[in-house]
């Protein structure tokens, strides 16, 4: 303990060298254990994005964008698929359930889905749990909405309100759907997932925004009013995507290559499980490269350390000279200095963890808002204690160095008269 005292004084004693290497090292931990928490967050997010989905069919263009399209509302199609085919898809044996999904309009830089009444009885997220409402109902009305909870948020949505859709899913749109408003009939409980971000509407609203509309643009001379649209055959022609449910999960294979195979129209269906393991190979290597470069941020840290406590050591010749005097032999000192070292790593990590549950609580709204990401607030995982503790032996090994070389210049100092 009195080593471990004298340690702390000496470091005091050098306080604003000390802090800056405390600093160093404090950031580069929080900034691996950082890369580390948001890498195993976004992959859980991910995974509990969407469960209890057997398939997910669309249109051939690649399992990982029809993933993301359809569930992650990332990316647009390629093309659509005719309703005909959703319909004969939904006919098969061993389809228990789908839900029609039909893309490409916007509200406010939300997206908007048009689904039917389906998707809020047998969408599951978070392996089995179930889509409810905060307030309202699911769709009654033609131009009737339901708002996922971080769309009525921001937007400041409450039940009743009248909303405008706009054409296309970019941020900003000068087509608008302004002769068919929507009213807002439900708001979502939050779900941590894109259902959050998402403006729903009935399949048939979906249908009748785009009833007067042809190629992108309203046609010429033909307007049709909410309350004619109403009454008018508001089967959809084509959708975007669909999800199916089965009920046997053995079936899924065989499901899939008859859907695969089906030869009215050419259609993908895939495993949502699988698509999301394609998309994390995908990733790997920008994974990895997070990995290398946080690492190589506290190897930086440490050598820090190293260079601070090794350039000290000519000017604290006299410090160990004084302890010599006072009894203390060439091992004390070399504890000392491993002493200053392993401090310096425990200190770095305890700073680093609080500096990474700062910036996670500064951070969680944001990523929230922008990404649709929710980054927990919890206890260091088993990785994280791994990682702290690898950094702690790093520290120490390397302060061996600066430890040695005072150990030798004690026992040279101690062994020569010195003026």
């Amino acid at each position: 303990m009195a080593i471990i005292r004298l340690a702390l004084l000496s470091m005091l004693n050098r306080r604003v060298t000390a802090g800056l290497t405390l600093l160093a090292i404090a950031l580069s931990i929080a900034m691996l254990l950082g890369v580390e928490k948001v890498r195993r967050d976004a992959r859980g997010a991910f995974a509990n994005t969407i469960s209890g989905t057997d398939l997910i069919v669309g249109a051939p263009s690649g399992a990982i964008q029809l993933l993301l399209y359809s569930i992650f509302r990332i990316g647009n199609a390629t093309s659509n698929i005719s309703w005909e085919s959703y319909e004969d898809v939904a006919g098969f044996p061993r389809v228990r359930w789908t839900v029609p999904i039909a893309l490409g309009d916007s509200h406010r830089g939300f997206r908007v889905m048009g689904t039917s009444g389906a998707y809020f009885e047998h969408y599951r997220y978070a392996r089995t749990e179930s889509l409810a409402f905060s307030e309202g109902a699911p769709f009654e009305d033609v131009f009737d909405a339901v708002l996922g909870a971080q769309v009525a948020q921001r937007l400041g949505y409450v039940l009743g309100d009248k909303l405008i859709i706009s054409h296309g899913a970019g941020e900003v749109s000068f087509l608008d759907h302004d002769d068919k408003p929507f009213r807002v009939a439900g708001i979502l409980a939050p779900t941590g997932t894109p259902v959050d971000r998402t403006v729903h509407v009935s399949i048939e609203g979906f249908t009748a925004m785009h009833i007067d509309w042809k190629a992108g643009a309203r046609i010429p001379g033909l307007t049709i009013s909410a309350d004619e649209a109403r009454a008018m055959d508001l089967t959809p022609k084509t959708i975007t995507a669909f999800l199916v449910g089965l009920d046997r999960k053995i079936s899924i294979f065989s499901v899939q290559r008859k859907i695969n195979e089906y030869r009215e129209e050419p259609l993908l269906a895939i495993i949502p499980g699988v698509a999301l393991q394609e998309l994390w190979d995908l990733m790997s290597v920008a994974e990895n490269v997070l990995r290398v470069v946080s690492s190589m941020v506290v190897v930086t840290g440490l050598l820090g350390m190293l260079t601070v406590i090794l350039s000290s050591l000519e000017s604290r010749r006299r410090e160990m000279a004084v302890l010599r005097s006072v009894g203390a032999r060439p091992l004390h000192v070399f504890t000392l200095f491993m002493s200053e070292a392993i401090i310096f790593s425990l200190l770095g990590a305890a700073i680093g963890i609080a500096l990474l549950y700062v910036a996670v609580l500064v951070g969680q709204p944001i990523m929230s808002r922008e990404f649709g990401l929710h980054i927990p607030v919890e206890l260091p995982a088993l990785e994280d204690l791994w990682i702290i503790g690898a950094v702690v032996l790093a520290g120490g090994v390397a302060g061996s160095i600066p430890a040695i070389r005072a150990y030798r210049l004690s026992l040279a100092d101690g062994l020569s008269i010195r003026n």
